[in-house]
């Protein structure tokens, strides 16, 4: 559905107004000539009064044309005389149960109150309950708009229109004393009749708060208004919300059937399963329900129309433009409950529909561009509004049933432009706070290991448990709309991915590791900058090296090494030579490492340490073993330099093969001990089940005695493995499992580690730890050989 074309009578009527204006200039001369020769000064007073009425005439009749047409869909109807009494409802429909549960209230309680949101109904459901027990109250019926011509009124307005009903003095000022002398002599003339109150719309606690507690037997007061009036002591309050789906699709029906023009073979919209999502994407607000019903049934709108309108308004990314309707456009005008709220909260309201997910405060101050401070006052209107809640971590979001309405508001009120700019800062702000978190990740780690308790601001793995889901939200908003993500929100938006794939990563999160590298080559951005594609072509190698399949890194890390620059190319080769290295490809492994040492700024001295630890693992798997040791010597220098516990315990475990290949067998005790004392501060089981695994390897082959010792290594090994995808790694403990057990001399338990140990290196593809298995199989006496291992990167 679109929207209707513009009427041309507009444009008319600025050129006749144009037109008469100075037509109007002659006429006048021509007067004041005439009234300075003929007219005396009253006739002149005379026609300027007449002139100035004839203006305000017009002011007020274009006034009256810009306002939309009368709809009876009101919530009450007044009498027709103009007195105070009870209104009825119109076509009210639905809240049974409410209504009788305010209707039986009201025989046992003195004062009762329907609480909720403003614009959910409270109005007709005490008008209705009213209505319903008006017999019960003989002696009157009397209803009291507090918020008559959408102005609030005050303590003393409120007594002093009940005086005039009841017949009573009015306060003499607002004082309390003045105010508390009014409100008892109020209570004097109620006592021992049966007198019915309603005070509608009201908008604080404090305009009936003289009032309470109400004269004692027979006088009943009924409130409705908004949710301060349940914190009042004196009154039972009852709390109802929005419509149930059924109601809200009766509503509609209700007020399409008192339209002029509605038609009798249309179909049934209590059956039209349109009907229920449109009354969705209004979040069944009552008021906008019926208007939304009467205006479809006037102009005869099919049902599936309007409902294509209002979702696609609501679910077309933000940034891109929609051609307005006038279904969204009625929708947005009838929400009172919006319009109620200050300037400054409505637009916080329509910003945070821009996130599908809770947001903290400083996001939220991010988002609005506000000071915090001031974000929180405007937060505390929302959630009195009932519009916000409150979500774990001290954040905030809107409700789930005015989410799309909250969209349909954003886009009629804030154009493109500035929606664009609140996404921007907002994931300025995101990826701003996720790098400096990554970066403090492995310090944390190191942190947390000591049983030190961090504030959520600085801990980072706190951090990310928190906001994953707003930060996944963020970075796969392209992936509907790739083509037409706004460019300035590219370059934030991909500095935000690289920092979450950094968190991913630490996690061992792949699945949603690989979603955002698949995401950032779809947008634009990684095809007009090939380093883009290149980072994502990088990320996805490592995944899947991490993920045990060599083959498809090396095929990812060879387009990255293809797309990226050469500072970026320096990390790419150096992935792309550990995954030839499981390969076997050893001697392409280390040409691609010798030039990632190449293409390295000085500087980076982590990089360069962790290309000496590929190239010594390189080096070791070739036998060039004193050239490995050189590499790794350096590695292990420099990561301990740098505070890198990790890296220098990954370059230690390379280390013990290097010492016990070269028969330095105490160099290599050395190591693996200094190896297992650093995994014990980092939070990695699987590089530390490696280090147990060459520790147990060393120790069988340098100390036969310690066999029991090797034996818990290895056993400590394997439990590390447990549950992780079968690898070599696998494989070679429980090949050394069974050789520690026939050094024990419990044969019975090695042979079936032995079979264990093959079963997976066949699995795996380990040639030469499956042949070893099998050796041993074929005669178990024979001593243990010693192939060489390799570290798992």
């Amino acid at each position: 559905m679109t929207g209707a074309r513009p009427p041309r009578w507009p444009s008319a009527l600025a050129v006749g107004t144009l037109v008469s204006g100075i037509a109007g200039n002659v006429a006048s001369n021509l007067l004041s000539t005439l009234a300075d020769t003929l007219l005396g000064p009253a006739s002149i007073v005379v026609a300027v009064v007449g002139a100035v009425a004839s203006v305000v005439a017009e002011v007020h009749r274009r006034r009256a044309e810009r306002q939309p047409p009368a709809e009876p869909t009101d919530i009450v109807a007044a009498p027709a005389t103009g007195a105070p009494t009870l209104p009825y409802p119109v076509a009210f429909t639905g809240r049974a149960g409410q209504v009788d549960a305010l209707v039986a209230a009201l025989r046992d309680e003195h004062a009762v109150a329907v609480v909720g949101r403003r614009a959910v109904g409270t109005s007709s459901c005490a008008v209705q309950a009213a209505n319903l027990c008006r017999t019960e109250f003989p002696d009157g019926q009397f209803y009291v708009d507090l918020r008559r011509g959408g102005r609030p009124r005050s303590p003393r307005e409120v007594l002093t229109a009940l005086a005039r009903i009841l017949g009573t003095t009015p306060p003499a000022s607002g004082r309390a004393d003045d105010l508390d002398e009014a409100a008892d002599e109020l209570r004097g003339h109620l006592d021992g009749r049966r007198i019915l109150l309603v005070l509608d719309n009201v908008d604080r606690a404090a305009q009936v708060r003289p009032l309470l507690p109400p004269a004692a037997r027979t006088c009943r007061l009924l409130l409705a208004g908004g949710p301060g009036l349940a914190d009042l002591d004196g009154l039972v309050a009852h709390w109802i919300a929005e419509p149930d789906r059924a109601d809200a699709v009766a509503l509609f029906a209700t007020a399409g059937g008192v339209a002029p023009a509605a038609r009798p073979h249309r179909p049934d919209p209590r059956t039209d399963p349109a009907v229920g999502d449109i009354v969705e994407l209004c979040g069944r607000q009552p008021r906008t329900v019926r208007a939304l019903g009467y205006r479809t049934a006037q102009h005869g709108w099919r049902y599936a129309d309007v409902r294509d309108a209002l979702r696609r308004a609501v679910d077309t990314p933000p940034h891109q433009r929609v051609p307005a309707s006038p279904a969204a456009r009625l929708v947005t005008q009838r929400d009172t409950a919006y319009h109620a709220l200050s300037a400054g909260a409505r637009r916080l309201y329509r910003l945070m529909s821009l996130s599908p997910v809770p947001l903290d405060r400083p996001a939220l101050a991010a988002l609005a561009g506000r000071r915090p401070d001031r974000v929180a006052t405007l937060l505390d209107e929302l959630a009195t509004a009932a519009v916000v809640g409150g979500a774990p971590g001290d954040r905030y979001e809107i409700r789930p049933l005015l989410a799309p309405y909250a969209r349909l508001h954003l886009r009629d009120a804030e154009p493109a432009g500035r929606r664009v700019a609140a996404q921007a800062r907002l994931t300025r702000h995101l990826a701003r706070r996720a790098e400096r978190h990554v970066t403090n990740l492995q310090v944390t780690a190191s942190l947390l290991d000591r049983e030190r308790t961090l504030p959520l601001d600085e801990d980072p793995y706190g951090w990310f448990d928190l906001h994953q889901d707003l930060l996944l939200a963020v970075v796969k908003v392209p992936a509907g709309a790739a083509e037409t993500l706004p460019r300035r929100v590219r370059r934030w938006w991909f500095r935000l991915a690289v920092a979450l794939c950094g968190w991913l990563a630490h996690a061992n999160r792949t699945a949603e590791w690989a979603e955002v590298c698949r995401v950032v080559l779809a947008t634009p951005t990684a095809s007009d900058r090939p380093e883009i594609a290149g980072w994502a072509h990088n990320e996805l190698g490592v995944l899947r090296r991490r993920q045990h399949d060599p083959q498809g890194a090396a095929t990812a890390l060879t387009l990255a090494v293809a797309e990226r620059g050469r500072r970026g190319t320096a990390q790419a080769r150096l992935n792309l030579g550990l995954a030839l290295l499981d390969l076997g490809q050893l001697d392409e492994a280390v040409e691609h490492l010798e030039l990632s040492r190449r293409h390295r700024s000085g500087a980076d001295r982590s990089g360069h340490a962790l290309t000496d630890l590929g190239l010594g693992a390189a080096r070791l798997a070739r036998g060039e073993l004193e050239t490995a040791h050189h590499h790794l010597v350096r590695a292990a220098n420099t990561f301990r330099t740098l505070g890198d516990a990790r890296g220098y315990a990954a370059a230690l475990t390379n280390l013990v093969l290097v010492h016990a290949g070269l028969g330095e067998h105490l160099d290599a005790a050395q190591a693996w001990r200094a190896a297992l004392r650093e995994y014990e501060s980092v939070a990695d089981p699987g590089t530390r089940a490696t280090a147990l695994l060459n520790a147990g390897a060393t120790l069988l082959s340098s100390a036969p005695g310690k066999a029991r010792e090797a034996y818990r290594m290895l056993a400590e090994s394997r439990r590390l493995r447990d549950g992780r995808r079968p690898a070599a790694g696998l494989g070679r403990t429980l090949l050394y499992l069974g050789d520690a057990a026939a050094a024990l001399d419990d044969h019975a338990e090695a042979r079936r580690h032995w079979a264990d140990a093959a079963a997976v290196c066949e699995e795996v593809g380990d040639a030469a730890g499956q042949a070893a298995a099998d050796a041993r199989l074929v005669d178990d006496a024979q001593s243990p050989a010693d192939p060489p291992l390799r570290t798992e990167r």
